[in-house]
């Protein structure tokens, strides 16, 4: 079996990508005096969240995701970000390479909303790898597997995912909606002559805006401002 070693050193935002993209730096190291050939290189990206701490206002931008808070134990599990198959050239010894990660900014999908809910610290991410090892022997080519138990943990800075998704969409985001519903908030925004749908929206939350869900230490979910298990707030003045 082959004795490639993974190990991540760094990442970086990638502005010339198609997509919001990082470039996770990639270091690979082979056994003494084997040449590597070739590889094709498959990985596996997950992130894993109970590897991290959250403060009150990140929790209650991920009770949508996880529940409430009383419940992480259970429901805090690893979720899947993206899988990458990369060619990589020969070498011996050890090889640097950039491992390509495309980000999803669609606040529908699971790693979408948990990486919007984020504005600080990092990203806990797990590689997993797989593929294909071509060997340069004296006796000719060998082909290898890449062993399935070879894995880097990596902590992805938020401000290098926060950097990608700015250098395509500064300060935005993305909702996905119905047709039907694009038909009424655009008759809306025509008909109170407003510019933007930034506008559009904030015009109609402005009235009916509910109070900001915090969760207390008990993981009870009142809002933010919500007193009314409070006996201080019943009391008449």
């Amino acid at each position: 079996m082959s004795g490639l070693e993974f190990a991540v050193v760094g990442a970086r935002a990638d502005p010339a990508g198609a997509a919001p993209t990082i470039r996770v730096a990639l270091r690979i190291t082979a056994p003494p005096k084997q040449q590597v050939q070739s590889i094709l290189l498959r990985c596996q990206i997950r992130v894993e969240p109970a590897r991290r701490r959250y403060d009150q206002v990140t929790q209650a931008r991920l009770v949508e995701l996880f529940g409430a808070p009383h419940r992480w134990a259970e429901t805090l599990k690893p979720f899947q970000l993206t899988h990458v198959t990369l060619p990589i050239r020969g070498f011996t010894g050890s090889a640097d390479v950039d491992l390509p990660v495309e980000l999803s900014y669609d606040l529908e999908v699971a790693v979408g909303k948990y990486l919007h809910a984020l504005r600080d610290g990092a990203v806990p991410l797990l590689l997993l790898f797989s593929g294909t090892v071509f060997h340069r022997m004296p006796e000719g080519l060998r082909v290898e597997q890449i062993p399935w138990d070879r894995e880097a943990p990596f902590d992805l800075p938020v401000e290098v995912w926060t950097a990608a998704l700015d250098s395509h969409h500064p300060g935005t985001g993305w909702l996905r909606v119905r047709r039907d519903t694009i038909d009424a908030l655009h008759a809306y925004k025509t008909g109170h002559g407003l510019a933007t749908w930034d506008e559009t929206l904030t015009h109609l939350l402005a009235g009916v805006a509910p109070p900001v869900p915090v969760v207390d230490g008990n993981g009870s979910g009142r809002p933010l401002g919500d007193t009314s298990g409070d006996d201080r707030a019943r009391r008449t003045p």
